[in-house]
């Protein structure tokens, strides 16, 4: 089964069309990874795939975006959001809580742990999967302030995986950080699809190219061309794929 299916997936923005009849299917347990240059959409199609863009004035969406089979469109948008991760740009974490709590809110509020026992271990697991466990396991009550950036985005990593989700979405995750904890979060990445699909938005054809399976382009809201990343990186049926890789764009 495809973890999530966009057909004819069309949003507007106060009238102007910001994705264009967008398709493609992104198979589980795999990442797939949307690349292309700032302004063309990414982070508005990771929005409409999770419901987010309910949240802004005047969009309007047309189309189906189905995850796991299910309509996303014709069902509870608050049950669609709690089956999926996402991470931001812009770490985020809640500097009123601590790492330890950082991590657990998710895990709490949707009572997916039923003791501190079990609780302590979902966030062990989703420290450890984020690559952090062993920078914070003797800090966990420390707030994320004391975090470097590339921390509190693994952090917003670990909070994303602690409510167990099927599908987890990030938009350009390691863009405002350092090359180590991109290295990391990459390798986090290759190794959690076993256990989570993965959608990924990057501007990076070097960052695709490390963690793909799959990868779709996207340019002035419309996908040029998507396929396994093998094919998109070797031999691009579009002449503007082939721009885009080549940084000629």
């Amino acid at each position: 089964m495809n973890a999530v299916e966009a057909e004819c997936l069309t949003v507007h923005l106060r009238g102007r069309k910001i994705l264009d009849c967008v398709s493609f299917n992104a198979p589980s347990n795999s990442v797939f990874t949307i690349m292309g240059p700032s302004g063309s959409g990414k982070s508005t199609l990771l929005r409409a795939i999770n419901r987010l863009i309910d949240l802004v004035p005047y969009a309007r969406v047309e189309g189906k975006v189905r995850i796991f089979g299910e309509d996303v469109y014709s069902s509870d948008p608050y049950v669609i959001r709690r089956s999926i991760g996402m991470v931001f740009q812009e770490p985020n974490p809640f500097p009123h809580l601590s790492i330890y709590d950082n991590v657990a809110i998710g895990a709490r509020l949707n009572g997916i742990a039923r003791s501190r026992e079990e609780l302590d271990k979902i966030v062990e697991w989703a420290l450890r999967k984020a690559m952090l466990w062993d920078e914070v396991k003797d800090r966990l009550h420390d707030p994320p302030s004391k975090l470097s950036g590339g921390q509190k985005q693994r952090l917003c990593l670990a909070r994303a995986l602690a409510v167990k989700p099927k599908l987890l979405l990030l938009d350009e995750p390691t863009a405002n950080i350092d090359p180590s904890n991109t290295r990391r979060i990459e390798e986090s990445l290759r190794s959690l699809k076993e256990e989570v699909s993965i959608i990924l938005v990057t501007h990076s054809p070097s960052q695709a190219a490390r963690v793909s399976d799959y990868i779709a382009f996207l340019y002035m809201g419309r996908v040029v061309e998507w396929g396994s990343a093998s094919k998109m990186l070797e031999s691009p049926e579009n002449s503007l794929t082939e721009r885009f890789l080549k940084g000629e764009m």
